[in-house]
């Protein structure tokens, strides 16, 4: 997977693998492998361990406080996570930049890909575009890519039920 400037995919991808969590290995592999994640090996049971502990740890830099406690966590996952950045060309796409040592796992990579994915969609983006939906009965993570970065719903679906619940809300304080 190619990091953009803004770090869009990996933050997408690791909102994908929070909100519905890989069952088994060939489950993980295969969401990555549709995110655009190239897999030097076959993915492995510590894969899928290390999976769930990188997105433990990215599922309390989305639900920080504030933008402070947001950025430790963050560093601290980066800090964990990334080797010094370097120029590959590993399968022939194109040259580009790794933030990690060659031949690490597929569960080590995900670390370093989701950490500095997420710095630099929130670095490049705000702070404040990585959340969970408005809706009360609605835990879903969705990184915001809007142009004014204001969504505050994982999808339309939650947008239209919360307006139909305020609408109905009005209707009965006002009647």
């Amino acid at each position: 997977m190619h990091l953009n400037p803004y770090g869009e995919d990996p933050v997408k991808l690791a909102a994908d693998l929070a909100n519905r969590r890989p069952a088994d290995v060939t489950e993980l592999a295969d969401r990555c492998l549709a995110a655009g994640v190239v897999l030097d090996d076959p993915a492995t049971r510590r894969d899928l361990v290390r999976t769930g502990e990188v997105l433990d740890a990215w599922e309390k830099v989305v639900d920080a406080a504030d933008e402070e406690e947001r950025a430790e966590l963050l560093n601290r996952m980066l800090a964990t996570a990334a080797a010094y950045p370097r120029m590959t060309n590993h399968v022939g796409t194109g040259w580009h930049l790794h933030y990690r040592d060659e031949g690490q796992s597929l569960g080590d990579v995900l670390y370093s890909l989701i950490s500095v994915g997420t710095a630099l969609h929130l670095a490049g983006r705000g702070m404040h575009r990585l959340r969970r939906c408005e809706v009360t009965e609605c835990a879903t993570i969705f990184a915001d890519t809007s142009r004014t970065g204001r969504q505050r719903y994982c999808s339309p679906r939650c947008a239209n039920r919360d307006a139909v619940r305020r609408h109905r809300a009005r209707a009965t304080t006002s009647g």
